[in-house]
């Protein structure tokens, strides 16, 4: 498979390119996960079994795009419906580092109530309202994504990859959360610290949007709205563990609720706003290519499971390097470079609940590494691909400007993570 490793390699080259090749990502990324695919089923003597694990794989896949469309959708409408000006009003700071660290710790706690992804989604349309100047807003965003994957490390329900832990047995809820919460907190506390002596300044706020200034929205309707598509968001974990079911239904019940009552609120207006004030709007707003792009990196990634390349790559650091707290920092940094969900799923797949029972240092720490190393590139983590889409941020400047940072806080958290164990 040593062709699908060369396409995988030049296609994230493409990516991380964009700028230089003038390419968009979303195209390399798409024509990856295709050329992966194909590589695979012409070199594979069961084509049905290839063809099921797709199947597979884009169930999967799917689940987390309709996902990402429904809080992207839900997020907009709160914006048509000026939703977001309830809380920028009150954020009045503009030094830079007092600034941040709100953000910082919003975005932090509220990543583990609903999950990284969405968070990053409602934070960067937050940021959008508060910094006018670009490098300024591609910074907050960068730091966004540490503080939302430091803060879906230590939840259940905040990461992906610790759902996956969670529903597997491998850690429980209250265990989770007494084990990761402080790691956690350095992840973000640490980079915020040595920002406080480099960031010097004041950011300056956009413009009040005129056309958002003169839509005909009630104050009754921008806050139902508004607390409507909070409320829908954080209730979507709660609908899956009552009923099961996986997270994106929960999210899409929670579109059909607001777009009943948008259909509702447009009906009863006088007719000036009822096209932009709709789900319908909001859905042609929405970043359809950071959705397409979503797609290719997670059936790119997908291949690289099916194949058992990753498996392949875990067993090589298990016999090579013999140290589980080593192998699982490494397995960290690994999921800056491939999705932290197939190398969970790889780990789930190599270790037993005999070898390691349930709330074991293994899988806590394992849920922490493989929650925050993605940060360390911005296409390590599905927040972070979320925000290349959202906010165009370019990979080499995230590597510039946000890599050491996320390392920094990274190492940190690791470091407290050991002593915390060591001492208790």
């Amino acid at each position: 498979m040593t062709g699908l490793i060369l396409i995988f390699i030049i296609g994230y080259l493409c990516i991380a390119l964009e700028n230089t090749i003038k390419i968009n990502k979303s195209a390399s990324a798409l024509i990856t996960a295709i050329l992966c695919w194909t590589v695979y089923i012409i070199n594979s003597p069961d084509k049905e079994l290839v063809e099921k694990a797709l199947a597979h794989h884009l169930s999967e896949t799917s689940g987390i795009l309709f996902f990402l469309l429904g809080a992207m959708t839900i997020v907009e409408l709160a914006d048509l419906y000026n939703g977001f000006d309830i809380i920028t009003t009150r954020i009045n700071q503009t030094n830079k580092v007092k600034l941040l660290w709100i953000i910082s710790f919003i975005t932090f706690f509220l990543s583990a109530i609903l999950d990284n992804l969405t968070t990053t989604i409602v934070m960067l349309s937050l940021l959008s309202k508060l910094i006018k100047n670009d490098e300024d807003r591609l910074f907050f965003a960068g730091i966004t994504v540490i503080a939302a994957n430091a803060g879906g490390a230590w939840s259940p329900i905040g990461d992906i990859s610790t759902t996956m832990l969670w529903i597997g047995k491998q850690i429980t809820a209250f265990n989770i959360i007494k084990a990761g919460l402080l790691p956690s907190l350095a992840c973000i506390v640490i980079p915020l610290i040595y920002m406080s002596f480099r960031l010097k300044g004041e950011v300056q706020k956009p413009e009040e949007d005129k056309n958002q200034a003169d839509k005909n929205v009630s104050k009754k309707q921008q806050y139902i709205i508004f607390f409507s598509s909070i409320i829908i968001l954080i209730m979507v974990p709660v609908f899956k563990t009552l009923t099961h079911l996986p997270p994106y239904m929960g999210m899409l019940l929670g579109l059909s609720l607001l777009w009943i009552i948008s259909e509702v609120f447009c009906r009863k207006g006088d007719g000036k706003d009822k096209g932009t004030l709709s789900v319908s709007y909001a859905l042609r707003k929405i970043d359809t290519p950071s959705i397409l792009f979503f797609l290719g990196i997670l059936l790119s990634v997908s291949a690289l499971q099916s194949t058992g390349i990753l498996a392949e790559l875990s067993g090589w650091l298990t016999d090579t390097i013999k140290n589980d707290k080593i192998i699982i920092i490494s397995i960290g940094l690994l999921s800056a470079i491939v999705d932290n969900v197939p190398l969970v799923a790889a780990v789930q797949g190599m270790y037993n609940l005999t070898q390691y029972p349930t709330d074991h240092f293994f899988w806590e720490f394992l849920a922490f590494c493989t929650g925050t190393g993605g940060s360390a590139l911005i296409i390590g983590s599905a927040a972070g691909i979320v925000a290349m889409g959202m906010e165009k941020i370019n990979f080499f400047w995230y590597l510039k400007k946000i890599s050491l940072l996320a390392l920094l806080g990274y190492f940190a958290g690791v470091a407290v993570f050991l002593i915390q164990d060591y001492l208790l």
